[in-house]
Parts: C-alpha cells; structure tokens; sequence
C-alpha cells in the first residue's frame, strides 16, 4: 500500500482544523490535492457527499471511512485523520476519532481494490486499531496502515477471494446439522454500493463473531474488486444464510430453501452475533425462504428499520415496477390520441378491423396496445408491493389481489390495500413450522394457493367495496375541484413533487396522478398536469442557475447544469439531486418553492395531461399548452431566483465553510503535523 498513502496523507491533529465530517473529508482531501492524487476537489467533495447520502460511513468503535469513486480521482489513495474530540460520521455509538478517507478512480483496478479492502478488515481488529490511536507520528501511523509492523496486515487473505471454510465437509447433505457433534454452518454474502469498504468490514465482523460462537462460516464478497461464487456443495451444506447489503444479492437464487437473514450491511458490521443467533433460531423452528433472482434491497429493509420505514420501501417496490408500464402504456395512449384524435378510444378492436393505409387504424392499434399495458398498472403495483414484502411467493396473491381491485373498480387504493394483504397473508403463512417434507412444495403449491383464496376472499368481500367507495368519491371530488381548492392541491402536489427529488414522497405524488388515468376525468388531467410541471422545474432551475450565476457553483455542479437542460425537459426530475447532495439546505427549499408556484398556476390555468410521462415533448396532447409553459417558466424563475439568493449569501458571509470555498485551492496548505 506504499502508493497509496504516505506520511503526508496522515493528520494526527485532525480536530485543530475539522469539527464536522465536511470539513474532515475537506481537510484530508486537501492533502489529496497537495500530491495531485484528486484533480477537482470540489467535485471530489461531492462525490463524497452523494456516497455519504445514501448510509452514513460511521461505525461502531469511533470508525469514520467516508469514500467514494470519483472521476477527479488519479489513483486509488487513501488518507487519514485522527481526532481527539471526535467527528460525527453517524454511528450508533457516538463519535469517531480516527477516519480514513478512501477516493477510488472510476475504472480503478482490482489489485488497488483488493489492497483497500483488506485495509477495511483490518479496522475490525482492536489491536490494530488501538495502535493507530497510540501512534506519535505521521510516519509511524502510514507505516502501520501499509502493514509493515502489523502482522495481521501481512496474514489477511485476499479481499476480492471468498474465505476458505474451515473443515469444509467432503460430503455434504442439505440440513447437516442435525448430528450433535456437528457445527451449525452457515453461508454469508456482503455488498455495499461502492464496494470498496463496508463490504469487506461485514465479511470479517460475521467471520470474527462465528469463530467466538464456534460457528462455521463462508463469506461471499460481493465488492468491486469482484468476488468469487461460493461453492454449490459449500451452500448445499449450510444450515443457514445470512444477507448483509445494500445492492442486490447476484444469483440471489441460490440460496433457496434455506434459513436466511435479510439485513442491511451495516447490521452485518455492528451486530454479527445477533444475526447469527438469529439465523440459528430459524432454522431449528424450520423457517425457510425461497429467493430468487435479483430482489430490490429495499423490500423489507433492516431489521432494525421501524414500521413506517419498512412501509414505506415496500410502497416503493411496488411504484418502482409499475412505472415502466405507466410510461410505455401512458405514452401509447398519448400518441394513440395525437395521431386519430379524441374519439380514437371508441375505434374497434383491431384484431377485427384494420386498414394498412388508413392513419386512424394506426392510431387504434397504439391506443390499444397502451391501454393492455396500462390496464397491468394496479395488478403489477399490487404484486410487487408483496413481493416487497414476502419475496417471490408473494406475486400470486398480490397480483390476485390486484385484478380484483380493478374488476370492482377500487383503482390505485386498492391496489395498494391489495399489495399490503398479500404481502401480510404470505408472511403469516411464512411464520408456520412446517414439517421438512412439505417444504419444497410450499412456495410453488400451498403459499400460492391459500394466500389467493384469502387475499380473493377479503378483496371482494371485506375490504374492496369500501375502498371502491372511497376511489369513487375521490374521483368526484377531482372533478368537482375549482377555484381557491383546485390551487392548493397544485401546491401540494407541488411541494411533494420537489421535496426529495425522485424519492419516496414524489413517487407517492406521481402515483396519485397517474392512478387517475386509468378512468380519467377533467379533475385527474389536471393533477397530472400539475404534478408532471412541478417535477420538471428542479433540474431546470439549477441548469438556469449555473448558466447566469455560474460563479456560485463548483465546475462539476456547472457540467452538471448542461444536462440538467435535457433531463428537466424530459420530466426527469432526478436530474437535480447531484446539486442537493452537494448543498441540500439551500437547492431543496428552492426547488420545493418553485415546484409549489407550478402546481398552483397549472391547476389554475386549468392545464390538462393525458400523458403520464414525456415532458416538453408532449405538450401537443396538453390542454392549454402555452399557459402550461408559463406555469413551468415561472416555477423555475422562482426557483432559479432563490437558490441564487441562498448561495449568494453564504458566499458573502465571511466566516465558516462557505467562506473556506471562495479560497483558491492552490494557495490552501494542508495541515502539517
């Protein structure tokens, strides 16, 4: 690791310039700079800030390792910092003291790769890291990270190969536990969405905690280094599996029928020893789960995670997989509508009557082929929220489930209360002991066939009707809106839309205004006028921003403002989050208050949209299209205005980070020790 850090990447006297993780990750990228490792430090600094968005880099211990590949960086480097006071990186248990920040190059290799990985092993040893604390110099701290006076260092296995297991039998038999004088095995995989450190960190926090309970473990790193399949007889013979991720588990399928333990990395990181006792635990009530392909990693979510969060990563599998059919199927019906007119949905099947020459026959044949896709909207949204929730043996039921809300009309709502039964039904089925003979048939035969007589059951019988009510009645009060009402569900809509830029809460609001179009009325058209408007002002505000106040931003965030154009045009609301990672306080208010004024001028000008999707480019099949452009313009003038005003401020303020970045990078020096 000679290469990769020097005496001069060390700061034994981190807490003397840094009392926040922006200004360690500052200080230690500064020292980055210095030796022309990062090329662009702040557009390094937000590439840190985007990782450290999606799961805080503290860990238990006083553990701080935020990272990141980037495209500034020139070879893989790595420094590190030592605090006396402490730096908050968001672990559990307080503070950390030492941190290590890691810039890895976009197409880094895997030799580079490996040697951080086995650093992040190495910060799960207390000797090890008790001696970088005891440290006295710049020198000696680089020379113990490189692992020349650390035997530990030089006995670590390579990070990018899966650990041999110990005594790995010869044969193997599915449930060999069941002899008394055999160990209880179990299979581990870890992932991260860099790959680089917490990975590695959750394969030797399991490996260190199995040998304490005298358990046998293998790990499968799935890091970016790459990683080796674990052995099929190695699987075969494990009683049990434990899943530590944040990205999809490869070749998911696998694993079916065993005992598992689903978590985030993180939990893999600071509670191995529950998690093992946990998997334990399953397997001898018979517990088992029948994975397969790649599930989304937000399905269920930490065990840790509390009801509302779960809930809410199991709504967004379920919008996630229906929006691909609401855009093909939506813009069908659009282009149905543009090409044969108003009254193209009254034109017979196709199958039926179809003339080659005849424009209108075309415009039938779109119009129908999107209505097939759009009629999947609620079954798809209602299947994949159980499958969110109960994995694979949960589509059945939810898509049952599902089609029944369609055929007694309870729309969206009911596609959700469906989703969120099935998922229910299927998970308490999950919970019986079954005997072992019964279990290969359970997620093909009994969960499918009881979970759908009974989702069947409280749909048609229980739950559906009033929600079909309640659908009904929301759709009038829609097409009765006017007015004073009308304006304050555009805001509304508005706000949702740009609070968290393509996260949960506008997905919420995009679903609300999509569910509409499959009946569509005056009312529905125009929340989804509204609600398309709103999410298209963030990008274009911050592409206007950095073209006439270009000085406020860094030179990645003003590269980023030339795309920002396109995806803005193209409703691609998403296009702004690299500007709110970069500076959350100031882009998001912005955004939400232009979002607010479109959503409000939509809904007043009486703007209409039968498309679900498309932007500027569908603004022929809009109802009053040259209104619907002013509310887009003056939404985006108001944000435009405000993000300029907020950064504006804080790079006159004379004191704190803000005024640290008005100062030339070449003439800052790093903090010396």
């Amino acid at each position: 690791m000679s290469e990769m850090i020097t005496a001069d990447l060390v700061d034994l006297q981190l807490d003397l310039s840094a009392d926040t993780k922006e200004a360690a990750s500052r200080a230690l990228a500064e020292r980055m700079v210095a030796l022309g490792r990062v090329t662009d430090l702040d557009g390094f600094l937000a590439d840190v800030a985007a990782r450290e968005a999606q799961m805080p880099t503290g860990l238990d211990g006083g553990i701080g390792i935020p990272h990141c590949r980037s495209a500034h960086v020139t070879e893989p480097t790595l420094a590190f910092g030592r605090s006396a006071r402490g730096i908050d990186f968001g672990a559990p248990d307080g503070p950390a003291d030492l941190i290590f920040l890691i810039a890895a190059p976009a197409g880094a290799d895997d030799a580079h790769l490996t040697i951080l990985s086995s650093l992040a092993r190495q910060l799960m040893d207390a000797e090890f890291t008790g001696a970088l604390r005891s440290a006295s110099t710049a020198a000696e701290a680089a020379a113990l990270i490189r692992g020349e006076d650390t035997e530990p260092a030089a006995s670590e296995p390579a990070a990018s190969e899966a650990p041999a297991a110990p005594d790995a039998p010869t044969d193997p038999v599915e449930g060999s536990s069941g002899g008394p004088d055999e160990p209880f095995r179990v299979v581990a995989v870890t992932s991260c969405p860099t790959g680089i450190a917490h990975t590695y960190m959750a394969a030797e926090s399991l490996e260190n905690a199995a040998r304490e309970a005298g358990v046998e473990i293998t790990v499968e790193t799935q890091g970016s280094a790459g990683f080796t399949r674990l052995d099929p007889a190695v699987i075969a013979a494990a009683d049990g599996v434990v899943f530590a991720h944040d990205v999809p588990v490869r070749d998911k399928d696998r694993f079916a029928g065993k005992p598992t333990v689903d978590v985030g990395v993180k939990a893999g990181i600071n509670r191995p020893a529950e998690l093992l006792a946990e998997v334990r635990e399953k397997a001898e009530r018979g517990e088992t789960s029948a994975p397969a392909g790649p599930t989304p990693v937000d399905n269920a979510g930490d065990s840790g995670d509390g009801y509302g969060t779960k809930l809410r990563k199991w709504l967004m599998s379920g919008v996630s997989y229906m929006v691909p059919f609401v855009a093909a199927g939506g813009l069908l019906i659009a282009l149905g509508f543009a090409i044969g007119g108003w009254k193209i949905d009254k034109a017979p099947s196709v199958a039926e009557h179809f003339i080659w020459t005849d424009h209108t026959s075309w415009a039938a044949l779109l119009f129908q082929i999107g209505g097939l896709a759009f009629a999947f909207l609620v079954p798809v949204l209602a299947g994949y929220i159980a499958y969110g929730m109960a994995d694979r043996p949960g589509l059945v039921p939810g898509f049952v489930g599902g089609s029944v809300a369609v055929t007694i009309d309870a729309g969206f709502l009911g596609g959700l209360a469906a989703g969120l039964l099935a998922g229910a039904v299927v998970m308490g089925i999950q919970r019986v002991r079954i005997p072992a003979v019964l279990r290969g048939i359970m997620p093909v035969v009994v969960i499918p066939l009881i979970s759908s007589a009974v989702v069947g059951f409280l749909m048609f019988l229980v739950v559906g009707k009033p929600i079909a009510s309640l659908q009904s009645a929301l759709t009038d009060w829609l097409e009765g809106l006017s007015g004073a009402n009308a304006v304050i569900l555009g805001v509304i809509l508005g706000l949702m839309m740009c609070f968290d830029l393509g996260g949960p809460l506008n997905k919420v609001a995009y679903a609300f205004a999509v569910g509409g179009l499959a009946h569509p009325t005056d009312g529905s058209l125009k929340v989804m006028a509204a609600a398309m408007a709103a999410g298209m002002v963030p990008p274009l505000a911050m592409a206007l921003a950095t073209t006439v106040r270009g000085r406020l931003f860094t030179k990645t965030e003003r590269e980023n403002g030339k795309a920002a154009w396109f995806l803005g045009a193209s409703f691609i609301t998403e296009g702004a989050i690299p500007f709110a990672a970069a500076d959350p306080l100031r882009v998001i208010p912005a955004s939400m208050a232009g979002g607010a004024v479109t959503g409000a001028l939509s809904m007043a000008f009486g703007c209409t949209l039968r498309a679900p999707h498309g932007g500027v480019f569908v603004v022929p099949l809009i109802g009053q299209p040259f209104l619907y452009l002013v509310a887009i313009a003056a939404g985006v003038g108001v944000s435009t205005a405000v993000v300029v005003l907020l950064k504006g401020a804080r790079k006159a303020t004379p004191s704190g980070p803000a005024a640290e970045e008005t100062v030339p990078v070449e003439k800052r020096t790093p903090t010396t020790v």
